[in-house]
């Protein structure tokens, strides 16, 4: 009888222990909830001489910039670290090497005062040159670190004015350092050179190019692109695709970035488990002048070089991008209960046949956006890719039983026809 109290008193204790041990690691583990990362935008403002002139709307560009910016800043979402960089505006000299240093940040990337930010863009007015590519490697620089969205939204009314820096090659180099940093460009005069090179600009990061004339299409599109930063994205995942597929990379399922060069073959490795299937889709963005010949090849082959399935795209005209994709469903396997099955390593290949101009760079490589998904495989049979069509042997032994059953036809017709004549004859 006493053992028994004794028992039931230690049970008691130790339940008491337990729930006050869960009680307050609940609130720890609550704590501990990891949060996102405030995506991070920089306006970046050309300040140059000529923003003076009059042309948006009876006021000068730099009014109707600055009415635009006290907009923009009313309404920027809470969560969004914002800052604003300027060019061409301190220097007004002649002096070519001095004016092309003329970048400096006006407001830094954080949490945003908007009386301050305000009554920093009031003191602006056109002054000097325009650095744009200067300007885009410090807005980089601004924004680099963490693991949020990152946005550049570039503003100017004119071309650079600081080569041989190729504000375009600028951009190539800051989407090849795999920070997914988009860069965004609004052009303040319908003219066919400016808009070439901020288009150029904006599609080598993946943004988006817009011609504005008017003080509220201009407040309108910056807002639009402020608040797109803070939507949630996916964000991809920087890699590099090797020579062999050996020593490729293994990916899991999600999204990745990668850069290839003109004729270059990029490998990958994914594991997939019987009863699943594999589907993975890459596209190849031609972010530079490209011939009109061109190709992609997406192929699933096993790591003894036997090719499973394919998809590939060709084309004949100009585009800014090629994609292509497949699925590989992977039969599911009759296994003991305790036998764990075995994943096999799939290597995915991307090539492209893409060339250009003797005078067109190649380095870095175009952009490449790969995705991988592994899922279920699907039940039917009647499933196209449960065939395993794309696996070549399937098609062939096809065509060598139509070949076969047509030639049977074709010989028995033939002597029936002579047997025929014959005895007609």
């Amino acid at each position: 009888m006493i053992i028994r109290r004794r028992l039931t008193v230690g049970v008691g204790i130790l339940l008491a222990t337990l729930t006050a041990g869960l009680g307050s690691a609940l609130p720890a583990a609550a704590d501990e909830t990891p949060t996102k990362a405030a995506p991070k935008v920089e306006l970046v403002l050309d300040v140059s001489g000529s923003m003076r002139t009059r042309d948006i709307d009876g006021q000068s560009r730099m009014t109707a910039a600055k009415q635009a910016f006290n907009e923009v800043l009313d309404s920027v979402p809470e969560q969004v670290q914002l800052g604003i960089r300027t060019l061409g505006a301190d220097y007004p000299g002649d002096d070519r090497k001095v004016g092309c240093k003329d970048t400096k940040q006006l407001y830094p990337v954080g949490p945003l005062d908007r009386t301050e930010a305000k009554t920093a863009v009031a003191t602006l007015a056109p002054t000097g040159w325009t650095p744009i590519g200067p300007a885009l490697l410090g807005a980089a620089d601004d924004l680099d670190g963490g693991d949020s969205t990152r946005r550049i939204v570039l503003i100017s009314d004119g071309e650079d004015t600081c080569g041989p820096l190729d504000p375009c090659e600028v951009a190539r180099d800051i989407a090849a350092r795999g920070i997914h940093l988009v860069i965004d460009t609004l052009g303040l005069v319908p003219n066919a050179k400016i808009r070439k090179q901020l288009t150029c600009i904006a599609e080598a990061t993946g943004g988006t190019y817009t011609a504005v004339q008017h003080t509220d299409q201009l407040s309108g599109r910056v807002k639009q692109l402020v608040d797109r930063a803070a939507e949630p994205v996916v964000t991809p995942v920087a890699t590099e695709g090797a020579g062999s597929c050996t020593d490729a990379p293994q990916l899991k399922p999600g999204l990745y970035t990668d850069r290839e060069k003109f004729a270059e073959h990029r490998w990958y490795r994914v594991n997939v488990l019987p009863g699943q299937e594999l589907r993975a889709s890459v596209s190849v963005f031609a972010d530079r002048a490209v011939n009109n010949d061109y190709g992609m090849l997406l192929r699933a082959v096993t790591v003894h070089g036997r090719e499973i399935v394919r998809g590939s795209e060709s084309g004949t005209g100009r585009t800014d991008a090629i994609s292509s994709g497949l699925r590989y469903p992977k039969p599911d396997e009759d296994t003991d209960g305790d036998v764990k099955p075995a994943a096999e390593t799939v290597c995915l290949q991307v090539s492209n046949s893409f060339s250009a101009p003797a005078s067109v760079k190649t380095a870095p490589g175009m952009p490449v956006e790969l995705t991988v998904d592994v899922v279920d495989a699907p039940d039917a049979a009647a499933d196209p890719a449960a065939f395993g069509l794309g696996r070549g042997w399937w098609l062939l032994g096809v065509l060598v039983l139509t070949g076969l059953i047509a030639g049977l036809l074709t010989g028995w017709i033939s002597r029936w026809r002579i047997a025929v004549w014959r005895t007609n004859r």
